[in-house]
């Protein structure tokens, strides 16, 4: 068999099999969670009402059956896009209309952005709009959604052509070791990337007003001080003008760094209870969750790009995924969408591994927040999250383990309960 055909083989197999583990997997969890809808785990008895559970389990179905439904058109999609020839379509109009060069090849990039994005519009409309307005959670207006569009745009323009067209400068230009400086340039943009965004990003989007409460501001310097960590603020984030989930995060990289409560979570917690939350996040920062994230981002994709410099040179790299190579010009932008396409294809059963590493640093971060505040706060501060965002009590066992980033609040209080 040639090196193209397997490629497609391959390619169709893996995403057979993904596509079924996919649907296997969201039947499971709805199955689960409607089985256990009708009684609250007596872990919970005493601090969740029935009505409550009820509640969080009927929006998890909510959102798994739209996730089948996303699962099986984002499929059809990826397939119209290789095997089916929509990406060689749209590249040889866009051939016969600009030429070969750059220009042509950016105007790739930007045409598939949009059509993507156009594609899986109304699943997020119907998300915000429906879902989450039905459950009491969407704050959003048609006004704020429709400006909150054009910006994102405007900004992925602003930011991703000049970026683009600089990866493409390297491939055409740069030798055999393109990739090489590529993955420089990506790496240095992303930790860029870090230091911008807390202070000429995230303010195009939400307004970021200093903490004022001073004894809430006083519990967490103290919090700040006796873990050894300093920030270059503390902001409140008007997160309610979207959503009534809440949240609070670090942001920022070095001397960037910042504290971010969203206001809905000032309103749902107690001053104890944010000073465990900010806890478990600052044990991130001690345990160098962060650090070994970035580092395996780093080592991750410079596997990547080296991956596609291979693939790039080689033909059945294209003609297995449904293109036919450009013979007069450059084909850097039709391999960085093949490679974008195809990657998680085959790398999508590695998501359990993935799923593990990042609850292990959960708990990491719940064990030291208990060490530094209290980890019956964090316990409350856990529950009281999980009751306002609808987070489902029992979830499947197996979906957890494929999918869930954080632990089931069941796992999470039981180890700060022994704890």
């Amino acid at each position: 068999m040639d090196p193209s055909s397997a490629l497609t083989l391959a390619f169709a197999a893996f995403l057979v099999a993904g596509l079924a583990v996919k649907f296997w997997l969201s039947t499971r969890q709805v199955r689960h969670v409607a089985r256990h809808r009708d009684a609250v785990p007596a872990p919970f008895a005493g601090t969740i009402s029935l009505s409550a559970h009820q509640r969080a389990a009927d929006y998890t179905v909510a959102k798994s059956r739209v996730g089948l439904l996303e699962t099986a058109f984002g499929a059809a999609v990826l397939l119209a896009w290789t095997l089916l020839g929509g990406l060689d379509a749209l590249n040889r109009g866009l051939i016969a209309w600009l030429g070969t060069g750059m220009t042509q090849q950016l105007a790739l990039l930007a045409c598939f952005a949009l059509i993507s994005g156009l594609l899986e519009m109304p699943f997020s409309l119907y998300t915000t709009f429906v879902i989450e307005e039905r459950f009491g959670f969407n704050k959003i207006t048609w006004k704020l959604w429709f400006t909150d569009l054009v910006k994102s745009t405007a900004l992925g323009a602003l930011i991703g052509l000049p970026i683009a067209a600089l990866i493409l400068w390297l491939m055409g230009a740069a030798g055999s070791w393109w990739w090489l400086w590529a993955w420089g340039v990506w790496m240095g943009f992303n930790l860029l990337l870090l230091v911008v965004y807390p202070t000429f990003i995230a303010p195009l989007f939400n307004k970021f007003q200093p903490l004022e409460d001073e004894t809430l501001k006083a519990r967490v310097t103290a919090l700040m001080q006796r873990c050894g960590f300093a920030a270059k603020g503390l902001f409140v984030m008007d997160g309610s003008k979207r959503s009534a989930h809440a949240n609070a995060y670090f942001t920022g990289f070095g001397a960037a760094k910042r504290v971010v409560f969203y206001d809905t979570l000032l309103a749902k917690l107690s001053p104890g209870e944010v000073d465990a939350v900010l806890a478990h996040e600052l044990g991130h920062f001690k345990h160098k969750h962060i650090v070994k994230r970035v580092a395996a981002m780093f080592a991750l994709s410079l596997l990547g790009f080296a991956l596609l410099g291979w693939l790039a040179t080689r033909v059945w790299f294209y003609t297995g995924l449904g293109v036919r190579p450009n013979l007069e010009g450059p084909n850097d932008a039709i391999a960085l969408l093949l490679f974008m396409l195809a990657v998680p294809v085959f790398t999508y059963f590695i998501s359990p591994l993935m799923a593990r590493f990042s609850r292990k640093h959960e708990f990491e971060a719940d064990a030291f927040a208990a060490k530094q505040t209290s980890g019956q706060e964090l316990g409350t501060a856990l529950l009281k999250l999980y009751e306002d965002n609808a987070s489902t009590l029992t979830p499947d066992p197996v979906f957890v383990k494929f999918y869930y980033s954080h632990p089931p609040a069941s796992e999470r209080l039981a180890r700060l309960g022994a704890a």
